[in-house]
């Protein structure tokens, strides 16, 4: 008896069993070559599987599984945890509001997540998180910004004096 779920291909269901039952949940392509017989056969699952909502694109190679249990393809992860993703743990910290929040600077919870980096700028939406990319030096991002963890996962976020810094010029 073939288990089917509504709206997926067998192989779509393949993939995603698989990367659910090796807890890989930002995964990239390479990955999951094993799948596919061509780049054409690879480009059209991921394509179907964004378009339904199953995976979401992070950047040019990594992808975030949204897990079977989410009812219609809405889930939320840790906003931290995501940008430590788009950018592979290199080359940016969380600043702002964000950072003045975590490090209890500030009650005012963030309606957007300010990431400083050397790579882009602009703003992007994942998982109902709103990111607004700001451009900084790598000499900023080494003085400035601490590595923390969450749930087994590490982040850079400006550190603690710095943060407060930052609040006082708002004030």
């Amino acid at each position: 008896m073939v288990f089917m779920i509504a709206g997926l291909s067998k192989k779509e269901i393949e993939i995603i069993s698989w990367l659910e039952f090796y807890e890989k949940y930002f995964f990239s392509i390479n990955e999951i070559n094993h799948f596919f017989r061509n780049k054409t056969q690879q480009y059209n699952s991921i394509k179907n599987l964004m378009k339904k909502k199953r995976i979401i694109k992070l950047n040019k190679t990594k992808y975030y599984l949204v897990p079977i249990k989410a009812k219609n393809g809405t889930w939320v992860e840790r906003s931290f945890i995501i940008a430590d993703e788009i950018f592979n743990g290199e080359n940016y910290f969380i600043g702002g509001y964000a950072a003045a929040n975590y490090w209890r600077a500030t009650d005012q919870i963030p309606m957007q997540i300010d990431i400083y980096t050397t790579k882009r700028q602009g703003k992007k939406t994942v998982l109902n998180s709103r990111f607004v990319f700001h451009r900084t030096t790598e000499k900023n991002i080494k003085e400035n910004s601490c590595i923390k963890k969450m749930e087994n996962h590490s982040f850079r976020i400006l550190k603690k004096k710095e943060a407060e810094k930052w609040m006082k010029l708002r004030e």
